[in-house]
């Protein structure tokens, strides 16, 4: 767990871009969104399995998800389509009406490459490499501030980097979880006289120990309940995910939060309701049960949006696992989120109906998808939108009403 004083052991830092910072705008605005990139290419037919489509079985084979009401079976949300065994937080959130499933889903990009996918999903462009900042900071930069507000930080990157969806022009806070020897208050109090005859130093000190003091008293006054039985990467998620909610749920905070989980490329032995890929979703589902908690009365304000660079081949490769494929599923959950739906062109799985006749066709362009939440829920403007967020991209048409009215 981060001790608060180990935070100035990063000093050296407050010279570096990672540093962490905590002057955040004065927005005017409540709601607040955060997005979780799902690196590796989640197999969205096996995290919502579309059971009811009558060549599924055929092509999933032992990776299938049996029908809802049998035994390790889908939880099920309509006739069509469920979630996996495992997303027990996602099926009750679906039932409260805070879950709209989004499904049959890609960026632009059509090759099988993850750095590249990652690239056009962080870039917002048709592209990799085609731009150095992302659609999110550049969302930021659009987004509008009330009268007399102050400039900060309206994002926070949680994790050991700035990810490219939060790089660019507007001004982003990073935090991550840090376990170096703690200070002595003679040395903090040393540190203090040192950089007290500075106005740029001492106020990065300060502003550097308020950013640490949400995440950490966040995580250490209301525990991570994972922390001392899931394995060490739940626990590290869990960890960021309670950062986050501290971050968020301050009034003047940021009110947007990313960050990032690995292990979702599922090359060999995938699992159906068991396995690598059931136990992963589990920790995810936990890990979003942790944030709303976390965040208490903020999660009414709140949408989060799981998302992932490319889905996974509709039939078991040689190694009972998928290989890397195009169209997916995306999650979009949260208090503010008009819920209870499932979002999907559904094309079908016949072996015509694939794309590349091996792959989830995709029916919905995800750009759609974030326009219509970054309209709706934070108000920034269809030109900014169409022109810097997501440059050329005037056909791609926001998907409306994904928000609570």
């Amino acid at each position: 767990m981060v001790k608060r004083r180990e935070f100035l052991l990063t000093l050296g830092a407050i010279a570096s871009p990672l540093a962490t910072r905590i002057a955040f705008a004065e927005t005017g605005g409540a709601a607040r969104l955060v997005i979780v990139i799902l690196r590796g290419a989640l197999d969205g037919l096996t995290a919502a399995p579309p059971y009811g489509d009558p060549d599924y079985v055929a092509q999933r084979g032992e990776l299938a998800i049996a029908s809802p009401g049998t035994s390790d079976g889908a939880l099920r949300l309509d006739g069509m389509f469920g979630l996996h065994p495992r997303l027990s937080f996602l099926h009750e959130s679906f039932g409260a009406g805070e879950l709209t499933l989004l499904h049959a889903l890609a960026t632009p990009y059509r090759e099988r490459s993850h750095f590249d996918g990652q690239d056009v999903l962080e870039n917002g462009t048709t592209r990799p490499h085609a731009l150095g900042s992302g659609w999110m900071n550049r969302a930021l930069d659009a987004l509008p501030r009330a009268a007399g507000a102050s400039r900060g930080e309206l994002g926070v990157a949680l994790g050991q980097n700035v990810p490219l969806v939060m790089r660019g022009p507007a001004a982003v806070a990073s935090w991550s979880p840090s376990h170096l020897a703690p200070l002595g208050e003679d040395t903090l109090q040393r540190l203090g006289d040192l950089y007290a005859g500075d106005s740029l130093l001492s106020r990065r000190l300060a502003d550097a120990l308020a950013a640490d003091a949400v995440a950490t008293d966040a995580v250490a006054t209301e525990g991570m309940r994972a922390s001392t039985t899931a394995p060490g990467a739940a626990a590290r998620f869990n960890e960021i995910v309670t950062a986050a909610a501290g971050f968020l749920r301050e009034d003047a905070g940021p009110r947007v939060a990313v960050f990032d989980t690995t292990g979702w490329d599922t090359h060999a032995n995938e699992g159906a309701a068991q396995g690598q890929l059931g136990a992963r979703l589990g920790v995810l589902d936990e890990a979003l049960r942790t944030l709303k908690e976390r965040l208490g009365q903020a999660w009414r304000n709140t949408a989060v949006l799981a998302v992932t660079e490319f889905g996974r081949t509709a039939a078991v490769n040689g190694t009972r696992g998928t290989d890397h494929g195009t169209a997916t599923a995306a999650f979009l959950v949260g208090g503010a989120v008009r819920g209870g739906r499932v979002i999907a062109d559904w094309p079908g799985l016949s072996r015509r109906a694939l794309y590349q006749q091996r792959d989830l066709t995709p029916t919905i362009d995800l750009r759609a998808v974030l326009k219509g939440l970054l309209a709706d829920h934070l108000g920034i403007s269809a030109r900014a939108l169409s022109e810097t967020v997501f440059p050329d991209s005037a056909s791609v048409r926001p998907l409306a009403d994904l928000m609570r009215a």
